[in-house]
Order: C-alpha cells, then sequence, then structure tokens
C-alpha cells in the first residue's frame, strides 16, 4: 500500500512541491518571496485581481474573467513572474514587478511588462513537459502569425490549462 500511494503522489506533485518549483524559477528566494508579498498586498489593495485585470487590460461588455493564475513568462531575458489572466475574449499578462527599460529620450522608465493575445488569434495552444522533470509543465500560445508564448511555474496548471480550452471553445 505504501509504494502505491508514493507511485501516485510522484504522478501528482503535491502542492508543496509546486510552489517550491514556482519560487524556484526566481531569480533569488528573498526577491521572490518579497515580490509574492507585495503582489498579494496589490491584490487586496485593489480589491482582487479582476479588478487588477479590469485596470491593466480594460473588460468589453459581456466579457467574463475565468481565471488568473501566477504564473512566468518565459523571454530571452529569462522568466518574468506574473499574472497570467484568462478571459472570455483575451489571455493578458502582466508582470508582478515593473521592468527597467530606456526610453527614447533616453532616461529609464520602469513599466509592467504586459502582454494582450486575443482569443481569436490564438492558432493552437499546446501542452508541454521538462522531459526530465515531467511535473514541470508548460502552456505553449501560438498566434496566427505565429508568435509563441510559453508560460510555466503554475500553481495550478490543470485549471490553467482547462480554462484556457474553456475560453477558446466558447469563442468559436
Amino acid at each position: 500500500m505504501g509504494r502505491r500511494m508514493n507511485k501516485l503522489g510522484r504522478k501528482s506533485p503535491s502542492f508543496t512541491y509546486r510552489v517550491r518549483e514556482h519560487v524556484r524559477l526566481g531569480p533569488k528566494i528573498s526577491e521572490t518571496v518579497k515580490s509574492k508579498l507585495s503582489l498579494g498586498a496589490r491584490i487586496i489593495q485593489e480589491g482582487g485581481r479582476e479588478n487588477i485585470f479590469k485596470q491593466m487590460f480594460g473588460e468589453r461588455e459581456g466579457e467574463v474573467m475565468l481565471k488568473a493564475s501566477q504564473c512566468y513568462l518565459s523571454t530571452t531575458a529569462g522568466p518574468i513572474a506574473g499574472l497570467l489572466f484568462i478571459s472570455t475574449d483575451k489571455v493578458a499578462f502582466c508582470s508582478e514587478r515593473p521592468i527597467t527599460c530606456p526610453s527614447t529620450t533616453g532616461e529609464f522608465i520602469r513599466a509592467p511588462y504586459k502582454v494582450l493575445i486575443p482569443i481569436q488569434k490564438i492558432k493552437r495552444v499546446n501542452q508541454s513537459e521538462n522531459v526530465n522533470k515531467p511535473a514541470q509543465k508548460y502552456i505553449e500560445i501560438v498566434t496566427e502569425d505565429d508568435f509563441e508564448f510559453w508560460f510555466m511555474g503554475f500553481l495550478r496548471y490543470e485549471k490553467a490549462f482547462k480554462n484556457l480550452q474553456k475560453a477558446i471553445s466558447m469563442s468559436n
């Protein structure tokens, strides 16, 4: 019986394991923890994730937010921690913390890293996992213009993927 439970435990990683993997993707544990606390405070201050979604990306009449997930967006500069919003009209990502980038005047500005993908522009969504660590799962979104977005480090990967499929099927 003990072996059977152990096998089941490995097939379905525990919440603790998923949290550890999520935090591991950050640059330093101390920075990641500070960022998560800051995000939690922001969610409370704004009145919930749905209000952050509306403020950052707007909401059309009849649009419904299905899921907001903490995850990472893979970029050439490395993973960026943030919130992935899945609604009936769009998939949107906003970084937890602002990034610094140069402006046209030569000064540096701090702004959130944002991605907005209209559901109608999604060509396909793929599930993927690390061959060496199957518990590390990824969601790839490919747009009609063949641009790829890779999301990883989900605390609730299955729910995020299920809601993404739901949003796409509702738009068809």
